[in-house]
């Protein structure tokens, strides 16, 4: 039986895998040219405690590593702006579109 489909039991039912989702889209990296940059990555590892942009990013670009650095990888950014919205509190985040061309290709719109 397909998850994917109403049931009896539960009519109307649809079984969504962000994950899967995400993986359709693709990402035309703009080399050299990263539309999102971290400014100050010691104000990240010393001065913000929660690091909310490792979870609350939609495409896990931020990373928290062992030293408690914060990385940031581009590829796959949705263009969101969740990350620049939410470090109101530093401003750390330096966030621009992508050029034309580049950046996120949504596979279903």
């Amino acid at each position: 039986m397909n998850p994917n489909t109403s049931t009896p039991a539960n009519p109307g039912y649809i079984s969504v895998n962000v994950e899967e989702k995400l993986f359709q889209n693709r990402y035309k990296v703009d080399a050299g040219r990263p539309h999102i940059r971290i400014k100050d990555a010691d104000i990240c590892t010393h001065a913000c405690a929660s690091k909310s942009c490792t979870f609350v990013c939609p495409a896990s670009c931020y990373k928290t590593e062992g030293n408690g650095t914060v990385t940031l990888i581009t590829d796959g950014c949705l263009e969101c702006g969740s990350c620049r919205i939410l470090c109101s509190e530093f401003s750390n985040v330096d966030w621009e579109y992508p050029r034309g061309g580049h950046g996120i290709l949504f596979k279903f719109g």
